[in-house]
């Protein structure tokens, strides 16, 4: 009997209140008239896969609601998101549904709308609990906003939150990396995702770095902050079950081991990104096209890539090495693939992959050249 695919959706709210310095995606500033009209073209978008029968008839795994920040919109809009995608496509039983949210845009009312609505598991931005930091790279909010927004959280009955941290901020140290990991154990959620901070083109942050107004991430710097975090969160009692991810037992995120397993998923709303049965696609980055595609039924995608077996392959090994435990070769496909399996016996020899039996995984040093390794791979097939 053949395996079924997890299937899940991914739904892209393309609304922030301000651009963080750091912040490279595609985004709007909330105004209501524009998220009313975009409620309207993505419910649209919506019915319009459902019609098309482009997912398997399974009812889906996860529902992820990312941004942006989704909590621009009200919660009743949030809700009737979600019930039209449960509608559409089904929602398995014990189905996970994560909001991500900005500490300052929830409220105890608003959190109580979205549990009752369906919505399981929250994603809070928290960044940093030094608000000097926060400040430099221009993210809104604070430290004490996260600790409130935790314990109306809970209060409102989510016993399921993550929180994101980030790490290399200009005039972070070591000490005050440690300071905020211990500071977000202590609000107990269940998982947290730890980022080094990357420099990206065209943001506020890079134009400051090259005009000598903040450093550039110190990148021997960071890797002893990813060290700490590690052996700080591990003592706590949350795992590392990926690369950026930690969690209690049992609580590690649904949708991103989508993404890192091989599931199909399904992105709706500008700019979100697709994988089903082999295919990747894509939808266009700009609010206005894609409110007048849907306006006239059509569906928003400005690229769409078949991909071949061997690079479904290589795909599909690429994402499962960011999982700690690694990934089944045999399940990848890999060893279909001679030039595949003669370069991970080279990143093998570089202490970069290590195997055993059929299970493949990052050792210690290649998680931290994992995109190096991840070009490696790529480069055998078309290089």
């Amino acid at each position: 009997m053949s395996q079924v695919t997890a299937q899940g959706l991914y739904i892209h709210i393309p609304f922030c209140h301000q651009r963080c310095h750091f912040c490279a995606f595609y985004l709007e500033i909330h105004q209501a008239r524009a998220a009313e009209q975009f409620v309207a073209s993505l419910l649209t978008e919506l019915r319009l896969y459902g019609e098309g029968g482009v997912l398997g008839p399974a009812p889906l795994d996860s529902i992820y609601f990312g941004g942006g920040t989704p909590t621009t919109l009200s919660s009743q809009q949030l809700a009737t998101i979600l019930a039209t995608s449960t509608q559409v496509f089904g929602l398995a039983p014990g189905a996970e549904v994560t909001i991500e949210a900005h500490p300052g845009s929830v409220s105890q009312d608003s959190l109580a709308n979205l549990r009752e609505a369906g919505c399981t598991r929250l994603s809070f931005g928290a960044e940093s609990m030094d608000q000097t930091e926060l400040d430099r790279v221009g993210r809104p909010g604070s430290p004490t906003s996260t600790i409130h927004v935790m314990a109306v959280a809970r209060d409102a009955g989510f016993t399921n939150i993550n929180l994101d941290l980030m790490y290399g901020l200009p005039g972070q140290t070591l000490e005050s990396w440690a300071i905020s990991l211990r500071q977000t154990i202590e609000l107990a959620p269940e998982h947290l995702s730890c980022y080094a901070l990357t420099i990206e083109e065209g943001t506020h942050l890079k134009s400051a770095i090259q005009r000598g107004l903040v450093p550039a991430p110190d990148e021997e710097l960071q890797n002893r902050m990813e060290d700490l975090a590690e052996e700080i969160l591990c003592q706590a009692g949350y795992g590392r079950y990926e690369i950026s991810n930690y969690c209690r037992p049992g609580f590690a995120s649904r949708h991103n081991r989508l993404h890192w397993t091989g599931g199909h998923y399904l992105g709706v709303g500008p700019s979100a990104q697709s994988y089903i049965g082999g295919r990747r696609f894509g939808n266009v980055s700009d609010l206005a096209a894609y409110k007048a595609a849907l306006g006239n039924a059509r569906l928003p995608v400005s690229e769409s890539d078949q991909l071949t077996q061997a690079d479904d392959s290589c795909e599909r090994l690429i994402f499962g090495l960011r999982l700690v435990d690694g990934i089944s070769l045999r399940q990848t496909g890999a060893l279909s693939f001679p030039a595949l399996t003669q370069e991970v016996d080279k990143l093998r020899a570089d202490d970069l992959l290590e195997r055993q039996g059929d299970l493949l995984r990052l050792t210690t040093r290649g998680r931290r050249y994992a995109d190096t390794v991840a070009v490696s791979l790529l480069t055998s097939l078309n290089g």
